[in-house]
């Protein structure tokens, strides 16, 4: 893979406020690194702190970060689908549709950990073995164009997104 510049027709506009967050073309890099940075950052999170919400209606971290994995795991699937050619048109998914059923308060934070890992190795095995031709295909996905490049980019820069809300709003 080689790293590169996003064209503007590899993803929707909608999406380019994560993408402008990544500050590398080398995407497997960036995410690499996010894997080693979350993982020192939550490791000093302190535990009574995983199950807290800065306001009422808001997630909570455990919550905030079932929600990244599973938007991860929606991008990739997206990314493979694209990167192996397949033309049809790939459905949208609705965030608070699913956080009810995420069973956060039932976890650890050390499963969510764990979790988180073995989600983010996938990702970056996906990304580091397909080809310049395969993460440049254009697919559609939630009524959008998207490349498969560009969905590692957004996976990448939805994290930054909310580590920046956390950083924010809950420390």
């Amino acid at each position: 893979m080689t790293p590169r510049k996003l064209n503007a027709n590899e993803s929707s506009d909608y999406f380019k406020r994560y993408i402008n967050l990544v500050e590398t073309q080398n995407i497997v890099a960036a995410l690499k690194y996010q894997l080693t940075d979350i993982k020192q950052f939550f490791k000093a999170w302190p535990k009574n702190k995983w199950d807290y919400a800065y306001a009422e209606g808001k997630w909570t971290i455990k919550e905030l970060f079932i929600h990244m994995m599973d938007a991860e795991r929606i991008l990739a699937y997206r990314a493979l689908r694209i990167a192996r050619n397949d033309a049809t048109a790939l459905p949208g998914f609705d965030q608070d549709e699913f956080a009810p059923f995420m069973n956060a308060t039932n976890r650890s934070p050390e499963s969510v950990m764990s979790e988180y890992r073995v989600v983010r190795m996938a990702s970056i095995a996906l990304f580091e073995n397909l080809d310049d031709e395969a993460l440049s295909r254009i697919g559609t996905a939630s009524n959008a164009p998207a490349s498969p490049l560009a969905l590692a980019f957004i996976i990448a820069g939805h994290e930054i997104h909310h580590m920046k809300v956390i950083k924010d709003k809950y420390v």
